[in-house]
C-alpha cells in the first residue's frame, strides 16, 4: 500500500497482505487433492544431482524470493485480509525431499513420481512449497520436482519463481529477515486506510465492471453438455506429454487468424470427443473456462494471483481447421480491451501517487510515478 504523504520504508511497506484472488484460491481449495501447482525441471543425462548440493542452491537463491520465507497469517478481527509474515524459523532442509524413481526409471515412471508429489498436501503452518529430486532416472539424471499452493502465485508469478530458482536471476536479497509481524493497531489502521481508498476511487468502477462482464459474458454460454467427465473425480491422476513444434502451431494459428491458444483449444476439443467417443458418448460443443493473466510478466518481488477467466463454447465436432478457424473467430469476439478484467470483479486496484512497492502479491497494477 501507499500513502501520499508517506515516505517509503515506513511501516506501511511491511504489510504485505493476499489479496481478493488470493483468497479465492484458499476458498477452492476443498475437495480430494489440494489446489496445488507443480512443475518437473529435468537434468541432462549423467548430471547427477547431490541432494545437499540441491539444497544448498536452493538456499542461496531463495533469499530473493521472499514469499517463500513467508507464512500467510490471519489478521485479527477488523484488522483487514490475511497478511503474509516471515517464518522465523524457516529452514529450507525441511523443504526439500528426495524420492527414488521406479525401475527403469524412463518418462513414465518420472510422471508417475510427480504425479504423487503433487497430489500430496503441503504442510500447513509454514511457507507453502516443496522441491522434490528424483534419483535413479535412466542414463544417470535427475530431476526436481517443484510444488507450490496456488495462492502463492498464479502462472505468470510460477514462471518467475522457476526463473530464479533454475537460472539464477541475479536479485537483491533482503537483508532484514526476519521482520517481525506487524501489531494489531498497525494492521487496523492500515484496512482503514484501504478502505478509504476504495471509496476514493469507486468512480472508476463502471468501466472495469462493464470489461470484466464482457469478458465472464454471464448467462450467454450454455451449460456444459452432459456427459462422462462431468462427475466428481477422485485422487489419481496420470500425465502424459505430447510433443509439437512450437513454430508450427503459431503458424497454424495465424494462418486461421488465432493463436497458439486457439491451437490448443483445437487439439484439446478433437482429443475429448474422441475420448468420449470410445466410451459411446456424443458431444458436438464442450464448454471450457480460459484463463486470462491480467499482467504481462511477473517479478519474484510482484508473485500472488492475477487471473480473469472468460468462458467459451467451443466446437468439438468437425475437421480440425475448421474447428480451428471456428475457435480463433469465437475466442476473438471475447477479447476484452482489459486482459483479466474479470479479476476485477473481485480484486480492486490499486494505485498510487509516488513510486512504491506493490501493496501485495496480487496488487492489480505496479505503483507508479504520479
Amino acid at each position: 500500500m501507499c500513502l501520499v504523504g508517506v515516505e517509503p520504508g515506513t511501516w506501511y511497506d511491511l504489510i504485505e497482505r493476499a489479496s481478493a484472488l488470493d483468497l479465492m484460491e484458499l476458498a477452492s481449495d476443498f475437495g480430494p487433492l489440494p489446489l496445488q501447482v507443480g512443475a518437473i525441471l529435468v537434468s541432462g543425462s549423467g548430471e547427477s544431482l547431490a541432494v545437499g548440493g540441491v539444497r544448498a542452491v536452493l538456499a542461496d537463491r531463495i533469499c530473493a524470493l521472499p514469499r517463500l520465507r513467508q507464512r500467510l497469517v490471519s489478521a485479527p478481527p477488523g484488522c483487514g485480509r490475511p497478511v503474509w509474515v516471515d517464518d522465523p524459523d524457516f529452514d529450507v532442509a525441511g523443504h526439500v525431499h528426495e524420492v527414488a524413481c521406479s525401475p527403469p526409471g524412463g518418462q513414465d515412471a518420472l510422471l508417475r513420481a510427480a504425479a504423487g508429489v503433487v497430489a500430496v498436501p503441503l504442510p500447513p503452518g509454514q511457507p507453502l512449497w516443496s522441491a522434490t529430486i528424483v534419483t535413479g532416472l535412466a542414463g544417470d539424471g535427475c530431476a526436481v520436482i517443484v510444488v507450490f499452493h496456488h495462492v502463492l502465485a498464479d502462472g505468470m508469478g510460477g514462471l518467475a519463481v522457476l526463473a530464479s530458482l533454475v537460472d539464477g536471476a541475479v536479485h537483491a536479497p533482503r537483508q532484514d529477515f526476519p521482520r517481525a509481524r506487524p501489531p494489531a493497531r498497525r494492521l487496523a489502521v492500515d484496512a482503514a486506510v484501504s478502505r478509504v481508498r476504495v471509496l476514493a476511487h469507486l468512480g472508476r468502477v463502471p468501466a472495469g465492471l462493464r470489461d470484466a462482464l464482457a469478458e465472464l459474458r454471464p448467462g450467454a454460454i450454455p451449460r456444459a453438455p452432459r456427459c462422462s467427465l462431468n462427475r466428481p473425480v477422485g485422487t489419481r491422476r496420470r500425465f502424459g506429454v505430447v510433443r509439437a513444434d512450437l513454430a508450427q502451431v503459431r503458424s497454424a494459428g495465424r494462418a486461421a487468424g488465432g493463436t497458439v491458444n486457439d491451437v490448443v483449444l483445437t487439439a484439446v476439443s478433437g482429443a475429448l470427443r474422441a475420448q468420449l467417443a470410445r466410451r459411446g458418448e456424443r458431444i458436438d460443443h464442450i464448454v471450457v473456462s480460459v484463463p486470462v493473466s491480467g499482467r504481462a510478466e511477473a517479478s519474484p518481488a510482484q508473485l500472488g494471483n492475477q487471473v480473469g477467466v472468460t468462458p467459451v463454447m467451443i466446437p468439438a465436432a468437425g475437421t480440425p481447421l475448421g474447428r480451428l478457424a471456428a475457435i480463433a473467430e469465437i475466442t476473438r469476439r471475447h477479447k476484452t480491451r482489459t486482459k483479466g478484467a474479470s479479476a476485477a470483479v473481485i480484486a480492486r486496484p490499486v494505485t498510487a501517487s509516488r513510486p512504491c512497492r506493490q501493496e501485495g502479491p496480487g496488487s492489480r497494477r505496479p505503483c507508479v510515478p504520479g
